[in-house]
C-alpha cells in the first residue's frame, strides 16, 4: 500500500494533465477553417480546424472505414496525407509498414485538422453513403447466428460490387460506433441489404444486432470492400470458407448464377458440428437448377451418436484439395473465414495451379 499510493497519484495527474490540454486546445486554440483537398482537386470542402480528420470527413459525407469509433485501436481508416498533416504519431505506427509511411499513409483518427491538408483516398470511397433503413427480417439460422434483412429507406437503392460490406453503426456506452459486416444478398438486390452476424460474447456490434427486431430502425455507411469479381463469365468461381464467413461467399454466388447461370461455381464451407450448419439445404436446391454449381460443405468435429449427417467430414481446405482438379483454366478464388483456414486453402490453391493475383480473401 505504501508504494501504490504514489502511483495512483501519479497516475491521476497524468490523466488530469491530459484532460486539461486536450480541453485547453479545443478552447484556447482557434485554428478556424482549414481546407481538405481530396484527390487533387476532386473534391474541396471546409472544415473546422482542431478536429480529427476522420471527424472532419464523416461531417462533409465523406465515408471511410472506421470500426473502433475514432480511438485508433482497429486501423482501418487509412487515408494518404500529401501535405499539413503533421507528423506521424506512436499511436499510427503499430498499423502501418515503413512503406506506408514514407508514403504518407497515415490513420485519420490520429491526424489533426490544424491547416489546410491535401490527402488521397480510392476514388470508391467517395461514392460511399450513409444509409437508413428498417430491419424487414430477423431470423436465428442457428443458435448463434443469426440472418437480418434491412428494407432501404434513404437512398432507396444501394448500387454494390459483389462481396462488398456495409459499416453498421451500433450503440455503446461512449457513443455510436461502427461495425464491419458483410453483405449476404445478391448484387441485383438493390432495395435491401442482407446480414449474416454471429454473436460474439461481449461484442457490441454482434449483441446489438442480435437483438434487433422487425421494424426496428438501422444505419450503416457502405458499400465497402477489395473484392474484384471478374466479368469474363468464362472465368470460373471457387469460393471457400467456414465460420461466419459465409455472407460475402453467398452474395458472390448469388450474383454470379443470377447474372451468368452457367458459369462454373464451387462452393467449400466448414462448419464444426451439425448445429453449425446453415443455407445447405438451400445451396442444394440451387445446385439441382445449374448442373455447373458444386456445394461442399464438411464438419470438422466428429458426429455424435444420433446426429444425422450425409455431408463431408474434416476440414474445409481437404475437401477442396480433393475436388478441385489441377486446369489450366482460368479461375479466381474468395476465402473468407478464420486465418488458420485461410493459410491451409491458399497452399492447396496454389498447388492446383492458382496465381496469388487469383486469390481474395477476408480473415474473420
Amino acid at each position: 500500500m505504501i508504494f501504490l499510493l504514489p502511483i495512483l497519484i501519479f497516475g491521476g495527474l497524468l490523466v488530469g494533465l491530459t484532460v486539461a490540454l486536450t480541453i485547453a486546445e479545443r478552447v484556447l486554440v482557434n485554428y478556424g477553417v482549414c481546407k481538405i483537398d481530396i484527390n487533387a482537386g476532386e473534391r474541396e470542402i471546409e472544415v473546422d480546424g482542431g478536429q480529427s480528420l476522420l471527424s472532419a470527413l464523416n461531417e462533409s459525407k465523406v465515408y471511410i472505414p472506421s470500426a473502433c469509433g475514432g480511438r485508433g485501436s482497429c486501423g482501418h481508416c487509412k487515408a494518404t496525407v500529401l501535405e499539413g498533416g503533421g507528423p506521424v504519431l506512436p499511436t499510427e505506427t503499430p498499423f502501418l509498414t515503413r512503406a506506408q509511411v514514407r508514403a504518407g499513409v497515415r490513420l485519420a483518427c490520429q491526424v489533426k485538422v490544424r491547416e489546410d491538408i491535401r490527402i488521397k483516398i480510392p476514388e470508391e470511397l467517395l461514392n460511399v453513403k450513409m444509409f437508413t433503413a428498417v430491419v424487414e427480417r430477423a431470423e436465428l439460422l442457428t443458435h448463434d447466428m443469426v440472418e437480418l434483412r434491412f428494407k432501404l429507406e434513404e437512398p432507396a437503392e444501394i448500387s454494390q460490387r459483389p462481396g462488398q460490406y456495409v459499416q453498421l453503426q451500433a450503440p455503446s456506452p461512449e457513443g455510436p460506433v461502427y461495425r464491419a459486416y458483410s453483405i449476404s444478398s445478391s448484387a441485383h438486390d438493390t432495395g435491401a441489404v442482407e446480414l449474416v452476424v454471429r454473436l460474439v460474447p461481449g461484442g457490441i456490434g454482434s449483441t446489438y444486432c442480435h437483438a434487433l427486431k422487425e421494424g426496428d430502425p438501422v444505419i450503416f455507411t457502405g458499400p465497402y470492400g477489395e473484392f474484384r469479381l471478374d466479368e469474363d463469365p468464362d472465368v470460373d468461381v471457387i469460393l471457400i470458407g467456414g465460420g461466419s464467413g459465409m455472407a460475402p461467399l453467398r452474395n458472390l454466388l448469388l450474383t454470379v448464377l443470377e447474372r451468368w447461370p452457367d458459369r462454373k461455381c464451387q462452393l467449400f464451407f466448414g462448419c464444426r458440428t451439425t448445429q453449425d450448419v446453415f443455407y445447405f439445404d438451400e445451396f442444394r436446391k440451387i445446385a439441382e437448377k445449374h448442373p455447373n454449381f458444386e456445394v461442399h460443405y464438411a464438419l470438422s468435429d466428429p458426429i455424435e451418436e444420433g446426429e444425422s449427417w450425409d455431408g463431408e467430414t474434416g476440414f474445409i481446405h481437404l475437401s477442396a484439395e480433393q475436388h478441385l482438379d489441377e486446369s489450366d483454366r482460368k479461375r479466381q478464388a474468395f476465402l473468407c473465414g478464420p486465418p488458420p483456414m485461410i493459410e491451409a486453402v491458399m497452399k492447396v490453391l496454389e498447388a492446383k495451379g492458382l496465381e496469388s493475383d487469383d486469390m481474395f480473401y477476408d480473415e474473420f
